[in-house]
């Protein structure tokens, strides 16, 4: 994973002209599902092969597979995909990259449909998810101030990215993935732990916001870098209580804007202009009424057109079936492969 330097978006006030941005790095790792034609299937890896094997000096570091655990896998084996950006010197360019690698990936995928959520409408899958990863460099004597800010504010955040309204084919609320993925959780005492919300990575030294459900809009995500940028410069930190912050984040993730969280606007408000309807109408919002409205196969459909081509509009579903020979192909090309740097970083990680 490389790191991007973003530029300060002008509706975002910064707290101090002691810190600019480039004293921060930003990076971002992005997972979706790729779905025959509404569950991950393990002809997905042939997709991936085709991916790293066109670029493969770029992809055998910036892409990865996941699988689900344990009896999730009963429901479904293959969960999400990962793609990754370069280093860049502003937020406009670590955008264009990462609609590149959204480019790259659907140009392997063919008609397979990416689906950019954190949780699959009809699987209830704690282990099986996809998510927004954004890694923060900040310097060894900052990291504390930014970890304690970060925490205090990202309630807001998973709220601006929620994508997973879902589980089961039952609604849930804002976001399954946020109240009940393995991966993520609320913080603990110990920053370097893995598996929850917020960590400081042993592998690369960053602040990694891991909470964060994926998110099809540019112009979402782009609102959402700002303000992440905007807390990193904020220079002194605000009160840091785990309790607060747990149940914040159980408000964010199950009922949505909140009084409480219309508190926590107003104080980001003070230093990032922010659109509060970003807040009020969330992509698990907009996907609930369109399951409503499209059915689930409907549903699926707009966001792979969406992610492909960044229009949220109606399209018509087409077939698509997994494979066995694909399937095959991609454990040759692409699993079999990558397998010593994933036992790389599950060492650097867990060391």
């Amino acid at each position: 994973m490389l790191y991007a330097v973003i530029s300060t978006p002008q509706a975002c006030t910064l707290n101090s002209a002691l810190f600019s941005p480039r004293t921060a790095t930003y990076g971002i790792e992005e997972e979706i599902f790729i779905t025959e034609p509404t569950r991950p299937a393990l002809s997905a890896l042939y997709i991936m092969a085709k991916l790293l094997w066109r670029n493969p000096r770029y992809y055998y570091r910036h892409s990865a597979t996941n699988f689900a655990r344990g009896r999730d896998a009963r429901q479904c084996l293959m969960s999400s995909v990962e793609i990754a950006t370069r280093p860049h010197s502003d937020a406009e360019a670590l955008l264009a990259d990462l609609q590149a690698r959204r480019a790259d990936l659907a140009h392997a995928a063919k008609q397979a449909y990416l689906v950019p959520v954190g949780h699959l409408f009809d699987l209830e899958s704690p282990t099986n998810t996809g998510g927004l990863h954004l890694h923060v460099g900040v310097a060894p004597e900052r990291r504390s101030v930014v970890y304690t800010n970060l925490t205090y504010f990202l309630p807001l955040l998973m709220l601006l990215s929620a994508s997973s309204p879902y589980a089961g084919n039952r609604y849930f609320g804002q976001s399954y993935r946020i109240a009940h993925s393995f991966a993520i959780g609320a913080l603990r005492n110990d920053p370097g732990y893995r598996f929850q919300d917020l960590i400081i990575s042993r592998r690369l030294g960053t602040i990694e916001l891991r909470a964060l459900d994926p998110i099809w809009d540019v112009e979402r995500l782009r609102w959402l870098l700002h303000a992440v940028e905007a807390i990193v410069s904020m220079p002194d930190a605000r009160p840091l209580n785990l309790e607060r912050y747990a149940a914040l984040r159980e408000q964010a993730a199950c009922a949505g804007y909140t009084p409480d969280l219309q508190r926590l606007y107003a104080e980001l408000r003070a230093v990032c202009e922010l659109p509060e309807a970003l807040l009020q109408r969330t992509i698990s919002d907009e996907l609930a009424s369109c399951v409503a409205q499209e059915g689930l196969m409907g549903t699926y459909a707009r966001l792979n057109h969406a992610y492909r081509t960044g229009c949220w509009e109606p399209v018509n579903p087409h077939p698509v079936k997994p494979s066995a020979g694909r399937a095959a192909l991609g454990l040759l090309g692409y699993y079999l492969p990558k397998l010593p740097y994933v036992a790389y970083k599950a060492w650097a990680e867990w060391r």
